[in-house]
Order: C-alpha cells, then structure tokens, then sequence
C-alpha cells in the first residue's frame, strides 16, 4: 500500500498494513508499524520508529534533525509509540546527546496542525497539543495534559499530569499536576476540575485536590511547609500525593 510516486528508502521497514501517500518521503532507518496511515506529501527521517496504528497527515516533518545548534548529526533517535493522530504540519525533532538521545511521544496522543515538538521532548499518553502549540527542547509533558493552541512551553519546563494549558500560554516555571494555567506569563487558576469529571475521578478526590490547591497557593505557606501539610492527606488519596510529588521534583520551580 505504498504510493508510486511515494520515496521509501532501501533501508526503511514498513509493516503489513501500512499505507504510504503520495509523494511522501521515508528516509533511512525509520520503522513503521502495522496499520499506519501515512498521507501525502510527508517527509519521515530517522532514525525513527513509529508504532501501530498511527495516522500522520500532510506535510508533517518527522524524525527531522533538531534546530539545537549543539547538534552534530549525532544517530539520535525519535520514538512514536500507538494511536497517535499527527496532523497536517506538526514537527517532530530528533533528541541530542546532552540528553538521552531521543524524543519520545507516547500512545493515543493528538497533536493538531503546526505543533512542535522538539528536541529530547517526551510526551505522555493521551496528551492534546492544540494548533501550533510549541513544546521547547527537554519538556516533559504529562499523561492525559492539554496545551491549549498557540502556546509556548519553555526548555527544561515539567507539565504534569491531567493539566491545563490556555490557548496562548507561556510557559516559563512547571506546572503541578492536575492545575489549570493561562496567561503571560502562565499563572495558576486552580484545579482542572472539568477535565478529572470528564475522566471519571471521584467527587471526593477532587474535593481532596482542591483542597490541596488551596493549601499551596491561597494560604500565604511556603511551600515547604503546605507539602508537610499535604503528607498526611497524600496518604489517603493517590491523586494528592501525585499534585505532591510533582511539586517536590519541580526543576524550574512551579507557576505562582
């Protein structure tokens, strides 16, 4: 299922099942899993293995060498896992030495049209990167995060789990898990409480997370203290001691 006017590389593993578009390039070691929809005009470069079932669209860069200017044209590597939808535009950087070596997005993630992600980035599951939302070079975004479109996430910065970015954010500090930002720079609003409904999270756990919000940002603590303060309900409920952690391992500190 390979177009004719389609350039796949010697080298290039296609599975059963995958479909490549026309005039769509696929560059040296790159690996593509069973039922992959590669649509026209897309440019894969490696090396760079995609998992099952993804479907990229036009004009999509792939696996293209990063824009660090540390970049020697290293073999460093961009790793896709299942079920993720990449639509028309999006960028896709391989990772550098000074790091790990890869760039990494995970199963069941949306990136919309004209979104980046850079260098030694790793993405979570289930995470929504809205039009041309941008995630700078080291980023870790967490499982089930939204970046709402047009924002921008500053190297090295740590989105946590079930968060909310704006639409036209800056990300500048890490963002808690669970926490809703927006502006310029990104400010804290409280918790996502929609998004945890929306997911099935308990009346009472997210009662137990408001709580936990107000105690970090509404009660004048330092945040020594507000943790100390959290250890003994982070005991009983998972979710607050998931907000915790993701304070106590802040590389950037936290948005205030």
């Amino acid at each position: 299922m390979i177009h004719p006017t389609a350039l796949v590389d010697q080298t290039a593993r296609i599975a059963d099942g995958a479909s490549i578009g026309p005039f769509t390039v696929i560059g040296p070691d790159v690996e593509i899993g069973e039922g992959c929809w590669i649509g026209p005009h897309v440019v894969i470069n490696g090396p760079t293995t995609i998992g099952r079932h993804n479907k990229i669209y036009q004009f999509a860069s792939v696996g293209e060498a990063c824009q660090d200017l540390k970049y020697k044209g290293e073999p460093t590597r961009l790793i896709i896992g299942d079920h993720n939808t990449i639509r028309e535009g999006a960028t896709l950087h391989r990772g550098t030495i000074q790091d790990k070596g890869e760039t990494r997005v995970g199963n069941h993630c949306l990136l919309m049209a004209y979104t980046h992600v850079a260098h030694d980035v790793v993405v979570g599951d289930h995470v929504i990167l809205a039009n041309s939302a941008g995630l700078a070079g080291h980023v870790k975004v967490g499982d089930y995060a939204i970046v709402g479109g047009h924002s921008g996430v500053h190297q090295f910065v740590s989105i946590g789990e079930h968060t909310f970015i704006g639409a036209g954010s800056t990300v500048l500090k890490d963002v808690p898990a669970f926490v809703t930002v927006q502006g310029y720079p990104a400010a804290p609003h409280g918790m996502n409480t929609e998004g945890l409904r929306r997911r099935g999270f308990s009346a009472e756990s997210i009662k137990a997370l408001r709580n936990a919000y107000k105690t970090v940002y509404r009660q004048s603590k330092t945040t020594k203290a507000a943790l100390a303060e959290l250890a003994p309900i982070a005991e009983q409920f998972p979710e607050v001691a998931l907000f915790v952690r993701s304070i106590e391992t802040a590389n950037r500190g936290i948005v205030r």
